[in-house]
């Protein structure tokens, strides 16, 4: 049997198709929180921000989450990140999120940019794509709701330079419990 051989225009196709795919899945997030009128105008005013499409997050008894994004500061996208979290307490169940984290000011964008640790406390319920969360940490307290992924409802202010939104993407997750959050940066 004679191998099959692909012409390589069709493989630089290909390839070109699937990075726009992968650039696609930021943007499209994005949209989801410029759509959303209490998020809207952070995209105006904001130093910067780090996007996140999906975080993946699971428990029982001892839970875990994990994301990564993209970082941009003035507009321009000036590196990586990725969000791992662990949490102890009341907790069953699985869910899928989008996040965007909003930088007031440089001082901020800095601050987020070194890697530093947070400690927090939540509560949430989270249930298909309609979802519910409260939480209070060293940044502050929060709430907000989301109807999905396109009628996306936030609820966030600034608090120490930054403001945290999350728009849930689907799953079953109730949740009380304490736990750490860090985020890692890769410049560009």
């Amino acid at each position: 049997m004679r191998p099959v051989r692909f012409p390589l225009w069709i493989l630089l196709l290909l390839l070109l198709f699937s990075s726009q795919a992968w650039a696609d899945r930021y943007e499209e997030t994005m949209e989801i929180f410029r759509n959303a009128m209490e998020s809207r105008d952070f995209f105006d005013h904001a130093y910067g921000y780090a996007v996140f499409p999906t975080i993946g997050k699971g428990g029982i008894g001892i839970g875990g989450a994990y994301g990564e994004g993209r970082v941009y500061a003035q507009g321009e996208y000036v590196g990586d990140a990725s969000m791992g979290q662990v949490t102890i307490g009341l907790q069953l169940g699985g869910q899928a999120f989008s996040q965007m984290i909003f930088f007031e000011d440089e001082r901020a964008f800095r601050e987020f940019t070194t890697g530093n640790f947070e400690f927090g406390a939540q509560a949430s319920a989270v249930a298909i794509t309609a979802g519910a969360q409260a939480g209070a940490g060293t940044t502050g307290t929060s709430a907000g709701a989301s109807g999905g992924r396109r009628d996306a409802r936030t609820v966030g202010n600034y608090y120490r330079g930054m403001a945290v939104f999350t728009v849930a993407k689907g799953g079953l997750m109730y949740e009380a419990s304490i736990g750490g959050q860090k985020f890692n940066y890769t410049p560009r």
